[in-house]
């Protein structure tokens, strides 16, 4: 298999055009190409001398992915299943909101990290996605906006997939959509999502990129952790927090925690309050997140008026709060949920 085109950034993709004994501007006008004009076949690029053409194509491939299934919400929210080169399938996700639209990618074929209420693990973890494959779901998904003349305005990381589990990759991806010469997404506007993996956080920070920061917390202390994330038996919550500490000095950045709230496991006031005394003090925020109910998985949604109860009580101990807005709630839109559903071969334990 070639690799992807879209894996390489403009440095990369630069040298390898001198190699080829042409000049770097070849690069630019073929990452325009690619993300400007967003052509599927290296023959469209009419301004590239045939021979470079040629050779792009014996060399490289540009990824593109197999719409499986596409559900459309009351919302707009837009859930892709997607087919890869290799038959395995992933899923991508275009949230509508105020502020323009944002999608949602996917960095790994299934997840190793095994957490309790998550779909995206059953099956396990089969492979990482290659930076192209993650690129492609953007282009993929921006091709089917420019239908509309919109745009992607902001990425999360947040698919399926532990995203520092396939970090080289990762930070290709977000330095090949982050240019601009190519996607030209903001970096403050690209969320990443860790369920915790420790050294990766420490490296993430001195990386000093200005992308958002988020980390998977879902509980406010070690035990109640173990039992919902088990990657908290290896990198424990107090170790975790020091990590956090130390990326909140080192970029001045503020980070997100996300707490999913399940019914009767970790949404009493009790639990709101040992959350407050665990992150006080820290520059950060707390996205509480009302969860989908996934028929694979045994939680149950909290009640209403207790995830209102829960977002007063952190604000009572200064704590910056807010409630997810629930987008897709009509459709399959818990992580994973799409491709257990539709591919159960894929993600038979």
């Amino acid at each position: 298999m070639k690799p992807s085109i879209y894996s390489l950034r403009l440095e990369d993709l630069q040298s390898w055009v001198e190699q080829q004994g042409e000049k770097p501007f070849r690069a630019t006008q073929i990452f325009e190409w690619l993300y400007k004009k967003r052509v599927t076949s290296f023959e469209d690029m009419t301004n590239i001398p045939k021979a470079l053409r040629e050779r792009l194509d014996e060399h490289f491939v540009i990824t593109t992915l197999k719409t499986l299934v596409q559900q459309t919400s009351k919302d707009g929210t837009m859930k892709f299943l997607f087919e890869l080169h290799d038959g395995y399938s992933i899923e991508t996700v275009l949230m509508r909101h105020d502020y323009g639209n944002s999608i949602c990618v996917t960095t790994q074929v299934g997840c190793r990290i095994g957490c309790t209420f998550c779909a995206s693990t059953l099956g396990g973890l089969k492979r990482n996605l290659q930076a192209g494959e993650i690129v492609a779901q953007v282009v993929k998904v921006q091709k089917a906006l420019d239908e509309t003349n919109e745009r992607v305005s902001s990425i999360v990381v947040m698919g399926i997939g532990e995203p520092f589990d396939n970090y080289d990759e990762l930070l290709k991806f977000l330095k090949i959509v982050n240019h601009p010469k190519g996607l030209h997404i903001g970096a403050r506007h690209i969320t990443v999502s860790t369920s915790g993996i420790i050294p990766k956080i420490y490296q993430f920070a001195d990386e000093n990129m200005q992308i958002n920061f988020a980390i998977s917390l879902h509980a406010p202390n070690t035990e109640l952790r173990s039992k919902l994330m088990p990657i908290n038996r290896a990198y424990k919550l107090p170790e975790l927090m020091e990590a956090v500490r130390y990326y909140i000095e080192k970029t001045g950045r503020r980070v997100t925690f996300e707490y999913g709230l399940f019914g009767g496991v970790n949404d009493q006031i009790e639990h709101a309050e040992e959350l407050a005394e665990l992150i006080k003090g820290l520059k950060c925020h707390v996205n509480l997140i009302p969860v989908n109910y996934v028929p694979e998985r045994n939680y149950v949604r909290t009640p209403r008026e207790q995830i209102f109860a829960f977002e007063k009580t952190l604000k009572k101990y200064g704590i910056n709060v807010t409630i997810r807005r629930e987008q897709g709630h009509d459709i399959d839109a818990a992580c994973g949920q799409l491709r257990a559903k539709e591919r159960k071969e894929e993600t038979k334990a």
